[in-house]
């Protein structure tokens, strides 16, 4: 009997222990050799500092509640504060923007990190690294039409802006083929069809010349990371955008 009372409290003590875990804490990331781990296709990617940054995202999880929240890649992580806050004075706004993230990734921790939030809308930009991986187009698309319809089971009223890639040129990072951007701009520029509060907002064409490179002033040396200067413009031309969805916040909070 004591034996038997041992083994049961030993497993509660262990369930407890899972349930403060899931509570202190994000979900661990699958082993990236998983792949059926991992919600959707394509390239996953996992670093050392990608945990860390979704350690932090969980001690502000009460501070950020009720914002506009931005998700994906370095594209946004290295969307600064004092720029972000100066681009939507007016906004509660949230960085989610992990560096070297792909789609599948956001994919997992876009519950997490983004939909337990309760975000007033989301903005949405990834993609660019899967396509650095060589995946297809297609693939990608579909992956973000996942994140969609997460979006909408959350709550079918929430504004989700969808950022088109923007144009890169760096040559440590070709792409498989010179068209993938493109093409996988023509498949995200649909999303709103069927969709109620899906929108595109165009980065490419904010930060491209007019022969569709990446305009020089807007871009570090990389050509594929935007300089504060491109912040600046996508924050300028995304501004009106987030305005005529009246998530006007009382109390202006930046991450």
């Amino acid at each position: 009997m004591n034996s038997f009372r041992n083994h049961a409290l030993f497993c509660l003590v262990m369930m407890a222990g899972g349930v403060l875990h899931a509570q202190n804490g994000p979900t661990p990331y699958p082993d990236s050799k998983d792949d059926a781990a991992w919600p959707g296709r394509g390239p996953i990617r996992t670093f050392n500092w990608m945990v860390d940054n979704r350690a932090f995202f969980w001690t502000q999880r009460d501070k950020a509640q009720n914002a506009v929240v931005f998700v994906g890649d370095s594209l946004v992580g290295n969307w600064k504060g004092p720029l972000m806050s100066t681009a939507f004075p007016k906004l509660k706004v949230a960085n989610r923007g992990i560096g070297g993230d792909v789609t599948r990734g956001v994919l997992f921790r876009f519950k997490e990190d983004v939909l337990d939030l309760n975000p007033r809308a989301v903005v949405i930009c990834v993609g660019t690294n899967d396509l650095s991986t060589h995946a297809e187009p297609a693939v990608v698309a579909q992956n973000i039409s996942l994140l969609l319809d997460q979006a909408r089971d959350h709550n079918p009223a929430m504004p989700v802006v969808v950022c088109t890639v923007p144009p890169r040129a760096n040559p440590k990072a070709p792409l498989q083929r010179a068209n993938a951007v493109t093409e996988l701009n023509t498949l995200i520029r649909k999303f709103p069809e069927g969709r109620k509060n899906v929108v595109v907002f165009d980065l490419f064409a904010a930060l491209a010349t007019p022969e569709g490179a990446p305009k020089p002033e807007y871009f570090n040396a990389d050509l594929l990371h935007p300089a504060p200067a491109g912040y600046v413009q996508w924050g300028t031309l995304l501004a009106p955008v987030l305005a005529s969805l009246h998530l006007e916040s009382a109390t202006p909070v930046t991450k």
